[in-house]
């Protein structure tokens, strides 16, 4: 038995795919928009970004790092060939975020939940890319 496949089929697959590229830039988009203002904040020295890191209790070095890898992932969000790359440093930024809200400095996680979700779903959705490049580094 032959399998035929109708032009509408083959058309509303098509669209199917457009829209979920389309909202997966949208994601993209935002995410950057996100950490390039957080991450900026962080590297201009707002006052509260300051204090932030004083209850850390690290040093203020670790919140120019934080700054530096928010804004570089941030513009990796921008560059399809890299940008599953730039999510997978934002989900494990994010992590880190959330549990120093938890466990350091109080207050509420869900901002950074919020951005690690869709730094998790850059990052799912845009997989393949992520094993093509593994298998080309082996």
């Amino acid at each position: 038995m032959s399998h035929v496949t109708s032009p509408t089929l083959q058309t509303v697959h098509a669209d199917h795919r457009r829209v979920g590229l389309i909202a997966l830039w949208a994601v993209q988009l935002a995410l950057a928009a996100m950490f390039l203002l957080a991450g900026g904040s962080k590297l201009a020295g707002a006052p509260a970004m300051i204090a932030l890191f004083d209850g850390v209790g690290i040093g203020q070095w670790f919140r120019y790092v934080t700054g530096l890898i928010e804004v570089g992932s941030a513009v990796t969000l921008l560059v399809p060939s890299i940008a599953p790359f730039g999510a997978l440093a934002l989900v494990a930024t994010m992590t880190g975020a959330i549990l120093t809200h938890l466990f350091i400095v109080g207050g509420s996680p869900i901002v950074p939940a919020v951005l690690l979700v869709g730094s998790v779903t850059v990052a799912w959705v845009r997989r393949d890319q992520i094993s093509s490049a593994l298998s080309r580094i082996r």
